[in-house]
Order: structure tokens, then sequence, then C-alpha cells
């Protein structure tokens, strides 16, 4: 009970602190992850975009950028040469999450020896509707442990929109339970559950992103571990709402036009 009590007075202080703050790019991973393939441009014009996202990361005082594996180490060497406080984090088993996990692992540790600072693991939620909860448990513990033991916070996306409302809650505690048990409850608090990679699209034509639902069943069911809500969040409005439903990071593509009070339009 004690824990439930500090926890929500924490979020309660996350939310004071943002409608607060002038600055709200320190909620704000500022995100890019299509491939060229994706986004229908070749490697020169996606290198520009990367690097207009660590610009204006700095710029707007963001809080991390979110990139894929290969441009960590230039996004670290970028930063650090100009001297910002802005933190770099990528994706590992991305966007599917069913890769074997020693490759995800493999990921992982590479991201680290190139200076990431957070680590968001797409969790095995296919293997979790199966039913092999034993893939859950090896994948996060491992996976927690590698990125924890390195001084990084972990994040394990879990796809909401790909599940039921009843599999959120019941993967969410899951994996609050095996980071507990892995690296304890303190070092818990450095690892988050975060509800889409952006790149889902339910065959109902429903969001494939976060969803106000999606990150409150998350909250109420996450323990010590907290909140990122990604995908679909365009605007402060939206913002707002995800942070008043109990999350205490937001992934975007949107991120300058959110701090600007604009609404972004884009389709990731």
């Amino acid at each position: 009970m004690k824990t439930m009590i500090t926890e929500d007075i924490k979020r309660i202080n996350e939310l004071i602190k943002l409608t607060e703050t002038d600055n709200i790019g320190e909620f704000i991973d500022s995100t890019y992850l299509k491939t060229p393939e994706e986004a229908g441009i070749d490697k020169e014009q996606t290198d520009v975009i990367i690097f207009d996202t660590i610009k204006n990361a700095i710029q707007h005082n963001m809080k991390l950028v979110m990139l894929r594996p290969e441009y960590v180490k230039t996004a670290r060497e970028f930063i650090d040469d100009k001297g910002a406080n802005v933190l770099v984090g990528t994706v590992i088993g991305f966007p599917n999450g069913d890769a074997w996990m020693g490759e995800k692992f493999d990921e992982a540790i590479t991201a680290i020896e190139d200076g990431v600072d957070e680590l968001d693991y797409v969790v095995n939620y296919k293997a979790f509707q199966e039913g092999d909860l034993d893939t859950i448990w090896k994948e996060v513990s491992e996976g927690t442990v590698i990125g924890i033991d390195a001084g990084k916070a972990v994040k394990w996306i879990i796809e909401s929109a790909a599940l039921t409302s009843d599999q959120i809650a019941e993967l969410t505690r899951l994996i609050s339970e095996i980071v507990i048990q892995s690296v304890g409850e303190e070092k818990a608090r450095n690892v988050f559950v975060k509800t889409s990679t952006g790149f889902f699209t339910p065959e109902d034509g429903s969001p494939g992103g976060a969803t106000i639902d999606a990150v409150s069943i998350m909250s109420q069911n996450s323990g010590p571990l907290q909140v990122k809500a990604s995908g679909g969040i365009y605007s402060r409005e939206d913002l707002d709402k995800m942070v008043d439903a109990g999350a205490s990071r937001i992934g975007t593509s949107a991120g300058v036009e959110i701090i600007k009070g604009k609404k972004a339009n884009t389709d990731y």
C-alpha cells in the first residue's frame, strides 16, 4: 500500500511539473525511426532528417532523441560535441519484437558501447499472446539487467494496440514482476513500460499508437515502473491527456510542433 501511495504522489508531482514548467520538452523523446525505404526517400535525405531531429531536440531542450541503433554513435558524438544535455535512446528488436533474444541482447550491448542512454526493447508480445511466458521471463529479465547494470534506462514496448485491455494489464503486471525480481524495486524505477512502436496497424482500423485507455491500464498495473506513451501524439492536448492518464514520458515525432503549441500534420 505504501508503494502504491508513493507512486501516486510521484505521478501527481510529474503532472504538476508538466503543467507549471515552460519547458515541456523535458518530457519528450523526439523520435525518428523510419528507414529510407519506409519513408520513400534515400539515405542522404534520411541523414538530414536525423540531424534535424537531433538539432531540434537540442534547441528545444528535449529530454532525448530516439533513433535506430545505427545512428546512436553519430548522435552521441554530435550531442557531446555541442555540449548539450539531450539523451540518446534507441530501439531494440524493432519493430516486431519477435527476433531471437540473443540478437536483441547483442543489439543492446552494441548500443551501450556506442554511447546510448536508454534502451527501448520491443517485448515479444506474440510469444505472450501464445502463452509462452518463459520467453517473456527470460528476455525481460536478461534484457533489463543488461541495461540497468550499464547504468541505462530500460523501456519495454508492449505494442498495446495488438493486445486486449486484459492482455495489456496482464503483460504490464508480468513485466513489472520480472523487473522487480531481476533488479529490485529501487532500480525498477528506472524501467518503463511503453505503449507502442508506432509501426503497428490494427486490422480493424483502430489507432495503432498510444490511447488514453491503454496508458491508464498500464499505469494502474505497472507498480514502480514508469509509463511511456508513444505513437499518435501530435499536439499539446494529446500530450496532456497521456500525462493525465499516467504517462511520465512521451515519444513523438512532433516534438517541435507540440512545444510551439501547434498540431502536427503527420501519420507517424
